[in-house]
């Protein structure tokens, strides 16, 4: 097979995603892809114009799959860039927070989970637009954990504990805030402690949120915490728990506009966003194209 015939892959590759053990992912691809008939490529993302960064690097290389190396703020990204295109969009499990990965049931083994994104078949995501220009391609949320994120992008403090500290700190502190929803014919005032926009169903940690959210079913879930305790809020750090339905109320969308009394914290696939009082979301159904194994879930 001559090199024009070749797979064209672009790694983009966050150094500065993961824990204290960081996998030098760029050895690992290359050990992985050398016996391969494939040309590689990568972008090594500095955290300054990273977006012009990587768009001018598919301009130039045109790949034939996209594979971000990072957490969810890397695919979130990566992900908006791709949005309209026929590139399918991979991902490795590089991040402290890998809830898309684990969305797409990508496997935490390296080796596994290249072969799904070298040999995997491409299916269509949605994805969440916020107002105008913002885009959630896994969960994005108003009020509690919004605020975890921002105290936890500050600190120095990482691990289960450095969350269960911040976690403490914000419960203690918490207390909900009066949003008005409108979804279709419906509207409605209620108190919440935090508001999810779900493109997906679950964290990183396997927690499930929105049992039963797909990313390519042409819908979003509003997930409204109204009451919440320390264990409650735990079980966003648990695997395979989910929250209690007594407590949460989901609501099934294409659009929706959330109105708070008081400005809030709100956080964007992992990203801390910042304070505001009023969100308009929608879907943007089959948006891009992401790599998964056959038996990702997927949606109808």
């Amino acid at each position: 097979m001559d090199a024009n015939s070749r797979l064209n892959i672009l790694f983009i590759i966050n150094p500065g995603s993961g824990g204290k053990k960081k996998i030098q992912w760029e050895s690992v691809i290359r050990d992985h892809c050398k016996q391969l008939s494939l040309q590689i490529e990568f972008v090594m993302l500095k955290g300054k114009n990273d977006e012009e960064l990587v768009r001018s690097r598919i301009k130039e290389i045109k790949p034939q799959k996209v594979v971000a190396v990072g957490g969810d703020g890397t695919i979130s990204m990566v992900a908006s860039l791709l949005m309209g295109t026929s590139i399918p969009l991979g991902k490795l499990r590089g991040g402290s927070a890998n809830g898309m990965a684990a969305e797409l049931e990508i496997p935490t083994d390296s080796s596994a989970a290249l072969d799904i994104v070298i040999n995997g078949n491409a299916r269509p995501c949605d994805l969440i637009q916020f107002d105008k220009n913002r885009f959630c391609i896994h969960l994005s949320d108003l009020g509690l954990n919004a605020r975890l994120v921002k105290y936890f992008d500050k600190s120095a403090i990482r691990g289960m504990w450095g969350y269960v500290r911040f976690l403490i700190k914000i419960l203690l502190e918490g207390k909900p805030v009066k949003a008005h929803i409108r979804v279709d014919d419906m509207e409605k005032n209620i108190p919440a402690y935090m508001i999810v926009f779900a493109n997906a169903s679950k964290y990183g940690t396997g927690a499930s949120i929105n049992p039963d959210g797909a990313v390519g079913d042409g819908k979003f879930e509003l997930v409204v915490v109204r009451e919440i305790s320390f264990v409650e809020f735990l079980k966003l750090f648990l695997k395979k728990t989910t929250f209690d339905p007594k407590k949460v109320e989901i609501i099934q969308t294409t659009r929706a506009v959330v109105t708070l009394k008081q400005k809030t914290h709100f956080q964007v696939d992992g990203e801390y966003i910042g304070k505001i009082n009023k969100i308009t979301a929608s879907i943007v159904p089959g948006a891009l194209l992401v790599i998964a194994p056959d038996r990702a879930k997927n949606g109808k």
